[in-house]
């Protein structure tokens, strides 16, 4: 079993480029057929590869974007999701670039043919594979180490992905190095959840140099260590974390994307904002927008713009209350904007004004803010960065995900941000308004129902 996992991702690739070819091949049968010689001036052999590699290559941009063959961390039905969404984007892009080379507005048949050929083999390949793949590489036999009875969410959460992790012992971190070790010899990793530093760092070398797998749950020092650079003093090596947020260059870059691109979806998403705008108002004869304060980088307040999805007087008493499930002040058609996340678009002339960006932490009320903070003093570090649209967070999260495990988000994307990143979240906020998460509460309620017995432990200490 060992040796047979130092390939999976050697399977996974060599799959997934089974699939880019298979997707390539049905463009290019489609393309031969119906486009290739209807063109005003048709190409020569090569000329006819050239459009064709550029599909494969945007098929391939856009799966990367995606993760669409990673196969251990997806479930089957995200996994198929993301294809789906992945090659609908690719081939609508496509369908223009083919009347740009033919001068017209081509048939748009062929490509929605094409369109239903791949998602059949996309949906057949992935029920294939992820059978091969789990037959192959069943679920890992795990031992928690935990430090404190929260680490009981985690061991709940892991529960849900039975076909990935199996969790079949726990032992306290209070039972000592030695014992730990001992123990760990027996499974095929550790998850280790809230243990202190001195002991985490005894294990973490220990398990790197028994070749044993670690899950760790990071702390908030963690994540800012991450996006350090590697210097050398003499030679010394050394972690330099700028805490500063984005250079000025990232910004400025930032920027112009950001302008850019929120240009272009007002433009393009126009008659769906009219279409909101008149069903709000219609409903009730109350105002179209609702704006309130909001912070974004470096504490700065502004108003952000939302179609109004609540009753006019949701909150008379001034009082900061977040919608919960079934909260009698959404309007029906506020549910209907909220589940599509529609109730968000406004915040694209926010972006223009240059108050929030696309991507980025979602900006909160100041009152929240501030609660959170005493709670979580590293809560104001994200604020480095404007409040976003979307962010990572919200393509990762559930409606309900706590407001740790956001910040631990939102750190991570401050870190690591890129402009790259910025078009990842981007891509994955069309599959999260597609397909809304919800809450974890849902999913993890049936789980509580049968405990697992690492829990019971737990909450035993």
């Amino acid at each position: 079993m060992i040796d047979r996992r130092k390939y999976r991702h050697l399977f996974s690739s060599c799959f997934g480029l089974l699939l880019l070819g298979l997707l390539t091949f049905w463009f290019g049968m489609i393309w031969e057929l119906f486009y290739a010689d209807v063109i005003i001036a048709p190409f020569f052999r090569r000329g006819n590869w050239v459009v064709i590699l550029i599909y494969t290559f945007l098929t391939a941009i856009v799966y990367k974007a995606y993760h669409c063959t990673r196969f251990g961390y997806l479930k089957r039905s995200d996994l198929i999701y993301y294809q789906l969404i992945g090659i609908t984007i690719v081939n609508f892009i496509t369908y223009f670039q083919v009347s740009v080379i033919g001068r017209r507005f081509m048939a748009v048949t062929p490509v929605f043919a094409l369109t239903l050929l791949d998602f059949a083999t996309i949906v057949t390949w992935a029920m294939l594979t992820s059978r091969i793949y789990f037959r192959l590489y069943p679920p890992r036999r795990l031992v928690i180490v935990y430090g404190s009875p929260q680490a009981a969410e985690l061991v709940l959460k892991m529960s849900s992905r039975v076909d990935k992790y199996m969790i079949c012992e726990s032992i306290n971190c209070r039972e000592g190095l030695e014992k730990i070790t001992g123990l760990l010899g027996d499974f095929d990793g550790a998850i280790l959840c809230d243990i202190p530093a001195e002991l985490r760092n005894d294990l973490l070398k220990y398990c790197c140099g028994h070749r044993i797998r670690t899950y760790t749950a990071p702390k908030i020092s963690d994540i800012l260590m991450r996006g350090g650079d590697d210097i050398r003093l003499f030679d010394t090596p050394l972690i330099l974390c700028r805490n500063e947020g984005l250079t000025p260059e990232q910004r400025f870059v930032k920027r112009i994307f950001d302008i850019v691109i929120s240009a272009v979806l007002l433009l393009i998403l126009s008659p769906v904002l009219l279409i909101c705008a008149a069903a709000v108002r219609l409903e009730d004869g109350g105002p179209v927008f609702y704006r309130q304060k909001r912070l974004t980088r470096d504490g700065k307040i502004f108003e952000v713009l939302k179609f109004r999805s609540m009753i006019p007087d949701a909150e008379a008493d001034g009082k900061a209350v977040l919608a919960a499930d079934h909260d009698n002040r959404i309007t029906k058609v506020g549910a209907v904007l909220r589940r599509f996340r529609l109730d968000e678009l406004p915040q694209l002339l926010n972006i223009l004004r240059g108050e929030m960006s696309l991507v980025g932490p979602r900006p909160e009320r100041p009152e929240l803010t501030e609660e959170y903070s005493r709670k979580y003093p590293e809560f104001p570090y994200r604020l480095q960065v404007k409040a976003g649209l979307t962010g990572y967070a919200q393509v990762n999260g559930a409606y309900d995900t706590e407001p740790i495990d956001k910040l631990k988000m939102d750190l991570i994307y401050i870190e690591q941000y890129s402009l790259l990143m910025d078009i990842q979240i981007l891509l994955m906020t069309l599959k999260t308004a597609l397909f809304p998460p919800g809450t974890n509460a849902s999913e993890l309620a049936v789980l509580r129902e049968t405990e697992h017995p690492a829990q019971k432990k737990m909450k035993k200490e």
